[in-house]
């Protein structure tokens, strides 16, 4: 019974809005109204939140996203075993945010069953264009995961991930580690 009340106050009222407002076009304005009309549908969601068009977004209900965030155009996020997007994350277009993975048993994958992780996106982090990340990962603030990688481990704070799997490229210099920190106590 509790799933069907979630399917109707979550994700079939947020999967309608999402196809209603498909046709806007992708500028500062459309991107917030479809963000003003998505927030009612999500767990918990912070203000000025930007939605790009074609999003999927699964299980809204263990969803949670903070201030100031954008999700850009074909991004899919699927939060079964809960997503937490913090304040001030970029996501890019074509995005894929799992915190649920397919696992074999008995070799096999369709019937192996599944498993559920929690994902963090820390806060300030830019997760660039066809990235992916998997369940159970938590990404610092700070962070970058490059275009076309594939994060399957956590990353500390202020780092540049890239690669399929990603790996540390370069840790965020004092500079720009101090102004994230700053930011960060000033909310």
């Amino acid at each position: 019974m509790k799933n069907i009340y979630l399917q109707i106050r979550y994700n079939l009222p947020l999967h309608f809005i999402i196809i209603l407002l498909n046709w806007l076009p992708e500028n500062r304005i459309s991107l917030k109204v479809r963000g003003m009309c998505a927030k009612p549908f999500i767990k918990n969601c912070g203000k000025n939140l930007h939605l790009g068009g074609n999003l999927t977004l699964l299980n809204p209900y263990n969803l949670t996203i903070g201030n100031n965030v954008y999700i850009a155009k074909n991004t899919w996020i699927n939060a079964m075993g809960f997503v937490e997007i913090e304040d001030e994350v970029v996501i890019s277009p074509n995005v894929v945010i799992s915190s649920l993975q397919h696992v074999f048993k008995d070799k096999s994958v369709r019937f192996g069953g599944s498993i559920a992780k929690k994902v963090v996106i820390g806060y300030g982090s830019w997760i660039a264009a066809n990235s992916t990340i998997k369940c159970g990962v938590i990404v610092g603030k700070g962070n970058v995961l490059a275009s076309n990688s594939s994060l399957i481990k956590s990353t500390p704070d202020f780092m540049l991930s890239g690669g399929v799997p990603a790996k540390i490229i370069q840790e965020v210099t004092d500079g720009e580690a101090e102004f994230f920190s700053r930011k960060e106590q000033v909310k």
